[in-house]
């Protein structure tokens, strides 16, 4: 009935509301209905149609993207146009800005063409780039000369030099198949050919291929794909390559723990830098790095349909990898079928906060804007207290060389307080701002606008905990946290602590070690946590364990508990996310490792973005530790679903 009726841009505001995951797809349609299908497709990457339209006073910049190169395909069209020997090429940095200048001058005099490389690396020299390129004087300049520049996008870019050029922008191929065939293209029969071993150079080259599609397309499944999107390149399979064909000549027997540490470790674990994305590296390169891949029979995921193939010419592997379907599914690399929805959402969202960051910034405003924003201002003035009382906390829990959890406590309200006061002064003024009895900065514009699109304020952000929630949630789940901590000051330590409410949960854990070392005269650093999942135990009714605390408050992604064999399994369709049971951290003097074949080492993080800082343990600081978790399959199902 009323579905009908609706405009597709109405559609799209339903959607928005209910299934996020379908936003993205009913823009698309809705674009390609009003304003046409080529509105929604990427057009061709077409070098000499560019070129066509340039003029020596132009330049040409290529907008570089994560994981695509376009320094191979600018060379081959140099040498088709005839300028392979004519052409000067710099990679920009620290100290290359005279001898860039000198290649521009030179190339304006003779003709010849210019690639200035990385210029995001050189943002000192930039000034001297603008104003190069608004001095070139078609009058005086050869017209042969044409400068190329490459650049990631950057704040620091010259404006003038961005308006004024012909703009190239060349993606990295998506999807497994494109990927995998885009790999192949580059190749000839004779290079299948050029190895001492052919059957097993041909089946690990493959393996070698699908690994640089896998490593590259998880990157679409945001931190479910990696905790932090790494540039994997073209030049990274090339040296796996290389290597490969090397020891398959050299050796008799074939050195698995050499290539896959050489390509684990080096050529692609080079870029990685959170350790929980190297233990997923190495995981994928074991799967498609081994004896197994020899076998005709062994799968590279579950459905069956990736393998390596018994194809002798390129030709041949071609047709094979057009088999492939062309929207791989999660299962290809290991994932769930939920991640689906989290790719989906993810997108989704991304685009909304583009879309708001278009909004434009006039810091004057409308009245019902300002009116809004002071309404929300006086909501969260009444809502969010001022400070904690520190005083009443410090003489209640006292520094406690028995006791660490004093210590955790007082920690914690001088950190909420720290935040409090940063929020409640801001809002003042920002009221005053307003009313007009103060001057409107930036600073509280910024604020005012944050308020207003339902963002947190990134000053707020600064001093507050790691979140995403937008700032209606925010604001609530801050009023949890606040009344977890006075009913802390309140009632005395819990039985059961809710460590998502922590401001700096580390802390709370090291405290726990700490009673136990210290209650035991043992070295903390040889005490552990022991992790018991009591399922049959609620936070209300709790009671507190002799030794050790138990926690809870810890949801699960890509993987369920099962409440009634008690280990972990696969989530259930369409459940992004699922409550953990209670957990006892029971601390152990010199616990034996674990068999890694009856558990899973999950990593606890603060946010579901998962990437932080590196910190000085060498964690990321959105980290918090490891859980293991009793389960039926092996670490690497588990280490590839990003459980």
């Amino acid at each position: 009935g009323v579905w009908v009726k609706w405009s597709s841009f109405q559609k799209c505001l339903f959607l928005r509301a209910l299934r996020p995951d379908k936003c993205v797809q009913a823009i698309q349609k809705t674009v390609a209905e009003t304003h046409g299908e080529r509105f929604i497709e990427t057009p061709p990457f077409d070098l000499q149609a560019v070129y066509e339209d340039s003029s020596a006073t132009i330049p040409l910049i290529f907008v570089l993207s994560s994981g695509a190169d376009p320094t191979a395909i600018f060379l081959k069209f140099a040498d088709d146009q005839g300028f392979g020997k004519k052409l000067d090429s710099i990679s920009l940095g620290q100290g290359q800005g005279p001898l860039a200048e000198r290649l521009i001058n030179e190339g304006k005099d003779r003709g010849s063409w210019v690639l200035l490389q990385n210029c995001h690396l050189a943002t000192s020299w930039m000034l001297t780039l603008e104003r190069m390129v608004e001095s070139l004087d078609p009058e005086m300049v050869h017209r042969d000369f044409r400068l190329w520049l490459t650049s990631m996008p950057s704040a620091t870019f010259p404006v003038s030099v961005l308006q004024d050029g012909a703009k190239m922008v060349n993606e990295p191929p998506k999807g497994l198949r494109t990927n995998v065939a885009s790999s192949y293209l580059t190749l000839d029969n004779a290079f299948l050919e050029d190895c001492a071993k052919q059957y097993e150079w041909r089946k690990l080259l493959f393996g070698v291929c699908f690994l640089h599609a896998i490593v590259q397309d998880r990157r679409k499944f945001g931190p479910l794909g990696w905790n932090i999107l790494y540039e994997f390149a073209a030049g990274d399979m090339d040296c796996c390559v290389q290597q490969l064909q090397l020891f398959l000549n050299d050796y008799e027997e074939i050195p698995w723990a050499v290539l896959q540490f050489l390509e684990a470790e080096i050529n692609y674990g080079g870029r990685v830098t959170d350790d929980k994305d190297r233990r997923l590296l190495n995981t994928i390169v074991r799967g498609l790095t081994c004896p197994e891949v020899l076998d005709k029979n062994y799968k590279f995921s579950e459905s069956g349909v990736y393998y390596a193939p018994e194809c002798t010419t390129v030709e041949e592997h071609i047709e094979f990898i057009r088999t492939f379907p062309l929207q791989p599914g999660p299962e290809a690399f290991g994932l769930h079928d939920n991640a689906d929805i989290t790719c989906a959402q993810n997108e989704t969202f991304m685009l909304f906060e583009d879309l708001l960051q278009c909004q434009p910034k006039s810091a004057s405003g409308g009245g019902d804007r300002d009116e809004e924003v002071l309404a929300l201002t006086n909501d969260v003035l009444s809502r969010i207290p001022a400070s904690m009382d520190i005083v009443k906390t410090q003489e209640k829990y006292p520094t406690d060389y028995h006791e660490s959890m004093n210590t955790v406590l007082t920690q914690e309200v001088i950190r909420f307080n720290k935040m409090l006061k940063v929020i409640d002064s801001t809002l003042k003024v920002l009221l005053k701002a307003i009313k007009g009895t103060v001057a409107m900065s930036a600073e509280l514009d910024a604020i005012g606008t944050s308020l207003f699109n339902n963002q947190v304020p990134a000053k707020w952000a600064g001093v507050a905990y790691p979140s995403l929630k937008p700032l209606a949630s925010w604001l609530i789940d801050l009023e949890k946290r606040l009344q977890f901590v006075q009913a802390w000051i309140d009632n005395g330590h819990c039985a059961a602590y809710w460590v998502s409410g922590f401001f700096f949960p580390q802390a709370f854990l090291t405290g726990a070690l700490q009673n136990f070392a210290r209650k035991n005269q043992y070295a903390i650093d040889r005490v552990s946590f022991d992790h018991v999942f009591v399922d049959d135990v609620k936070p209300e009714t709790a009671e507190k364990p002799e030794e050790g605390c138990i926690i809870y408050g810890i949801f699960m992604e890509s993987c369920r508990w099962d409440w009634e064999s008690h280990i972990l399994e696969d989530p259930v369709p369409k459940e992004l996310f699922s409550e953990a049971p209670c957990i006892w951290l029971k601390p152990v003097y010199e616990r034996p490792p674990p068999d890694p074949t009856t558990i899973y080492e999950a990593p606890l993080y603060k946010t579901l973005a998962r990437a932080g800082t590196l910190s000085t343990t060498g964690h990321s600081t959105n980290f918090v530790l490891m859980i293991e978790i009793p389960t039926d399959k092996p670490q690497s199902f588990w280490i590839k679903r990003s459980a």
